[in-house]
This record gives structure tokens, sequence and C-alpha cells, in this order.
């Protein structure tokens, strides 16, 4: 007899394969729940699975032996498998975390557009929860908050099923997978969230993740309405290098609440991500309704006035991508050199004293960026102490910070944090950092 769980999540893959069209591209990880979404689709649409797709993280050898499992079954059931391998960090905000994510979901379009197909993950409602969480916590506007019921051509099955149904499917149906030591890390943001922050929470407040979802499904309507109010009465234009054009008549009548509001959504159609303080400031500056001027914001982007129009873009290059701190010798990463000292080197913010191991890497400064506690400060943002030194507009786009886990400990030349003037015994590393553009 099928019993509940195991009717829930069959009963789930079916409609996702009569809701959805055309070919389909399994993400598959090697993990519990995407092995469970792998048994389940191929039972509900197995002539529709285009392939599978796995991702090696390289975080280990759990990791490796994720992708042989995922190949194995999936060469069983006759399944094509693409991999895809972690190549190092990306210039992105949030750390490995975002780094992963970012490599992962490249490989996976990369893959579904071979294929012409949709892909297909096992994103659970238990995600749902720690995601909004996590949002909230970041400051997301309903944009963000929205998570995974915005509008997507993702395809997730198991988006009103919980971990613990996920669980129950596989041990009914004899799934196999792999346990993956990192998730349990405590270096990773989601993985505080998953086993700390949110048992505790509920423990303080035992519906916090019905609110959690309620509060998704009510920014995802939000952002439908605004995209759609947007369509209807600012229609942008999306030039061909990215820039998104809009006719400055087209927001003249809005109150500053409001153009906050459609900024958000205008900006998210350049691929750019604003802070509550970029949102604040573009808001502020069209509603001044100027015919001409501009203001910078972060990661090299700028709001543009013309006579007749508001211009948003980017307009510095890219700044190069992440790099691994130097564990001897000199790197060079844009406009600066950062080189590994001998002994005591003195108080700077050029200079910084890092854990020796632990993974440091330099990116570029994002919106949301804050540095970790400094000298008796909790953490602040990024942009904050950029200001405090007077930078600003090309010259603060694409500056350098250096993140070890998922903290910013040092800005190069502005602010370093506690971590970066570590004293308390252990192995570390003396770094400086030096402009080479001047």
């Amino acid at each position: 007899m099928t019993n509940p769980p195991e009717l829930a999540v069959r009963s789930a893959a079916k409609l996702a394969a009569r809701k959805t069209d055309g070919p389909l591209l399994l993400a598959v990880s090697g993990g519990l729940d995407s092995m469970v979404l792998l048994s389940a689709m191929h039972e509900a649409a197995r002539g529709r699975i285009a392939g599978v797709a796995t991702f090696d993280h390289d975080t280990g050898r759990a990791a490796t032996i994720a992708v042989r499992l995922v190949r194995r079954i999936a060469a069983d059931l006759g399944l094509p498998v693409a991999s895809g391998r972690a190549s190092g960090p990306t210039a992105v905000p949030d750390g490995r975390e975002a780094a992963w994510r970012k490599q992962r979901w490249s490989f996976l379009r990369d893959a579904a557009d071979r294929l012409r197909a949709r892909v297909v993950t096992a994103h659970t409602e238990s995600d749902q929860i720690e995601t909004v969480l996590m949002r909230a916590m970041r400051g997301s506007g309903a944009r963000g908050l929205a998570g995974l019921y915005s509008d997507s051509a993702v395809v997730r099955p198991f988006l009103a099923l919980r971990r613990d149904a996920i669980a129950a499917y596989a041990a009914s149906a004899g799934v196999e997978w792999v346990d993956d030591p990192s998730n349990l890390s405590r270096d990773y943001f989601r993985n505080r969230v998953r086993h700390d922050l949110l048992p505790a929470m509920r423990i303080a407040d035992p519906v916090i993740d019905l609110s959690l979802l309620d509060l998704a499904r009510r920014s995802a309507l939000l952002r439908g309405d605004v995209d759609a109010f947007i369509d209807r009465h600012v229609r942008p234009e999306v030039a061909a290098d990215g820039h998104v054009v809009v006719a400055s008549s087209q927001l003249s009548a809005y109150d500053r609440s409001s153009l906050a509001l459609l900024w958000i959504a205008l900006a998210g159609r350049a691929g750019l991500a604003l802070d509550r303080r970029g949102t604040r400031r573009l808001a502020e500056f069209t509603n001044r309704q100027p015919r001409a001027g501009g203001i910078p914001l972060a990661g090299g982007w700028c709001l543009e006035a013309t006579r007749d129009s508001y211009v948003l873009g980017r307009v510095n290059p890219l700044p190069p991508p992440v790099a691994s701190l130097p564990t001897e010798g000199t790197l060079e990463w844009g406009r600066f050199r950062f080189r590994v000292g001998e002994g005591e080197l003195p108080a700077s913010p050029w200079t910084a004293v890092i854990v020796a191991r632990r993974d440091g890497v330099i990116r570029a400064w994002n919106a949301g960026d804050r540095l970790a506690p400094a000298a008796g400060q909790p953490r602040r943002r990024v942009t904050r102490y950029l200001s405090d030194v007077g930078l600003q507009g090309g010259d603060r786009a694409g500056w350098p910070v250096v993140v070890a886990g998922d903290d910013v400990v040092w800005i190069p030349g502005v602010r370093r944090s506690d971590a970066a003037t570590d004293r308390s015994g252990r192995p570390v590393r003396h770094y400086v950092c030096e402009r080479i553009d001047r």
C-alpha cells in the first residue's frame, strides 16, 4: 500500500510533468532531494527527460562520490548526463555559496539551452522557508522576499513539500544518495539558518514557517503586479548592451515611495539587484526630474538623466574575477597588488593579518556587503566605510574586499575587521595591499 509521503511525491512529479511542455533537464547533485527528484520524475515523465545535469562544487571527496552516484544511476535508467565542476570563485557578493550558485546556474542554463529543455530542480518548501528568512535578514524588498515563488522558467515539482516528505519517499522507494559533510558546516550562512537559527525561532514562534511562506506569497503577488504595471504604463526599453532606458515622462507622476518600488523592478531587468541605499538614491534623483546629470551606484552602475529619458546601466568595466589570496609572493588584481609580507607589519588600513587556514579571497565589493565587527563596532556596510574616506564614482567601483569564509574582513586602504588583526597564536599570514595605478 502506498504511504502518504510516497503518494505526495509521486503526485507532485506527475503534476509538474502535466503542466510543463517540452523536454526536461533534471538538476541532480547526488543529495537526498535531487536523487528523489530523479526517481520520481523518471517514473512520471521518463519519455520527456532530455538529460541529467550534475555539478561538482569541488568541496571534497563526498562531492566527487555524489557525481559518480548520479552518473551510475542515470546510466542504469538510460539517461544521458552532463557534468560541470566549480572552477574557482567568481565575482559575486556572498562568498563561496553565491560563487557556487552562480557557476552552477550558468552550467545548468548552458546545458538546458543545448537540449532546448527546461531545468527541473528539487527545491522544497523547506528551502523556500530558509531562503525567505535569509533574504529578510539581508534587507531584501518584495522581489527578493518572493524567493522561489517568483515567476521562472525553472520547474520545481517539490516546492509544496517539506524535506521530511522527501526523506520518507526515499526510504520507501530505496533511493540512494550521498550526504555531503559540508551541508553541516556552520561556515555557510544557509547551514547556520537551517541548523541553528530556524530551530530556535520555531521554539519562540511555532508558526514562523507559515508566516515566512505567507510573506513570500504576498511578495510574489506584489512583484508580479509591479512587473505588469511597468509593462503597461512605464514601457521601458532594454538596449542590446543591457542598459534600461525609460522615458522621463513615464516616471514624472510618482512620489518617492512609488518610484522606489518601480526602480527595484526596472533595475532587475538590467540585471542589477539594488540595495536600500541605491533604491533611495534613484527615487530621490528621479523625483527631482533632472534633465541632465547622473548618480553612481555600487558595482560600476550608473543612472544618467538626459533631456527626455533615464538610462540605467553599467558604466565601468567589470572588475577582475575573484582570486584566492596568495600564500606566498604577490598577486596583481586590477588596480591593486597583494603581497605576503614578512614578520610584523606597521598597523595600517593597507595591511592585514589573516589566519592561514582560512580560505581568503579577493573580490570587488558589492551592495549589501558588511564588514565584520571592527574596533568595537558591529557589522557595518562597506559602502559607508568607502564614503567615510571619500571614495566616490569610478574610483569606488571595483574596489577590492577580502572575504574569509562568508565575512568581509578587510577593505584594503580603508578598514580592517577584528578578524584581520588576528593575534590568537594560530598560524597567520601578513598581507600588504598597494595601488599600482598611481
